[in-house]
């Protein structure tokens, strides 16, 4: 097995973490990195992470996160929240970087931020929150799977209140929303589904080769 398989094998939805554990703050940054590094529609990251330490924080978000050990006992709370809604400012940001990083004249790229615009802006705000919500989970999947590879253990988590999330957080002045949450750190040797097999659909049943 090679070690991309490997390492989606390796890793499962740990649901008791070490909480003497800590991912060191190199293998933090990593991690980040990498999912900065993510894909996105247009390339343009409508939403922010929130990296949480803070043990008081992760006390709060627990009873809105259905008591979940998780929430405390993880080295690190991620939190994903996608912009609620968005104006010009999404894609002229986009294109301001675009031409500071590729040293190229932002004149050159009035045509395609033109055509962002005529695609993006008119969509309704409930449309909108929704498609940045799914430029999200493409952010999140790279996590967990960058985690994978650096042997940090996750748990993905949709398990929470995410207007309760909000306002601890303060993300509604910030025009964002508590999208999904991942637990990261090292698993507890307690953890008895650590041990169990894999459940998931057979190559036959999910998917088709035309």
């Amino acid at each position: 097995m090679n070690n991309v398989l490997e390492n989606r094998t390796w890793r499962y939805a740990t649901k008791k973490f070490d909480s003497t554990k800590k991912v060191s703050d190199e293998d933090l940054e990593t991690l980040l990195e990498a999912t900065r590094l993510s894909a996105s529609s247009y390339g343009l990251q409508p939403y922010h992470l929130l990296v949480i330490s803070d043990q008081k924080v992760k006390e709060q978000l627990k009873p809105v996160s259905w008591n979940q050990s998780q929430i405390t006992d993880a080295s690190h709370i991620i939190v994903f929240a996608n912009t609620t809604n968005f104006g010009e400012e999404l894609v002229d940001g986009f294109l301001k970087n675009t031409s500071k990083i590729r040293n190229i004249p932002t004149e050159t790229l009035k045509g395609y931020g033109d055509f962002m615009k005529s695609k993006l802006l008119g969509l309704p705000v409930e449309t909108k929150r929704n498609w940045a919500a799914r430029q999200v989970y493409i952010a999140f999947g790279n996590m967990m799977q960058a985690a994978a590879e650096l042997k940090i253990d996750s748990c993905p988590m949709e398990g929470f209140e995410s207007e309760e999330y909000n306002k601890i957080l303060g993300l509604p002045e910030k025009n964002l929303t508590a999208t999904v949450v991942l637990a990261i750190g090292y698993r507890s040797e307690e953890d008895a589904t650590q041990h169990l097999p894999k459940v998931r659909k057979s190559t036959e049943e999910l998917i088709t080769y035309i």
